[in-house]
């Protein structure tokens, strides 16, 4: 081969290599910044997650602390109910004592004609004392 041929040959050699190198370069380039990018948001990703973990936890932990106080409360409720429940059984309890009292005081009314209390009264009549005139009867 001719001198010229093969110095022209060398020479269209390092103009490609020349070429591709800057072709590579120039796309390489970007896909490297890329990469980098990539890199870094993993590892942000990475801190973010474990950040993440971190507040679930302390979320689970404040959750059961809730649910802790919430069964407390509901507890108190009921036993609130079972209170109200037992002053509602005390209250109709004094209302039938009312009404047989009642019942009672108007028997006396009507057997005797007046009001009877219990009090010292003489002996062998029960205590019975006519509200009337402090008279006692037996």
């Amino acid at each position: 081969p001719p001198p010229e041929k093969s110095k022209e040959t060398l020479e269209a050699k390092s103009a490609f290599s020349a070429t591709l190198l800057n072709i590579g370069s120039t796309h390489a380039s970007p896909l490297v910044e890329r990469a980098h990018t990539i890199t870094e948001n993993a590892a942000a990703l990475d801190k973010q997650q474990a950040e993440l973990e971190a507040h679930t936890a302390a979320l689970a932990k404040q959750n059961e602390s809730w649910d802790k106080l919430a069964g407390e409360a509901r507890d108190g409720l009921k036993e609130i109910g079972d209170v109200q429940n037992w002053a509602e059984v005390v209250e109709r309890e004094l209302l039938v004592l009312e009404e047989m009292m009642g019942y009672v005081e108007s028997k006396g009314v009507e057997g005797d004609g007046g009001d009877v209390e219990e009090g010292e009264g003489e002996e062998g009549n029960g205590g019975i004392i006519d509200d009337r005139d402090g008279v006692g009867k037996g």
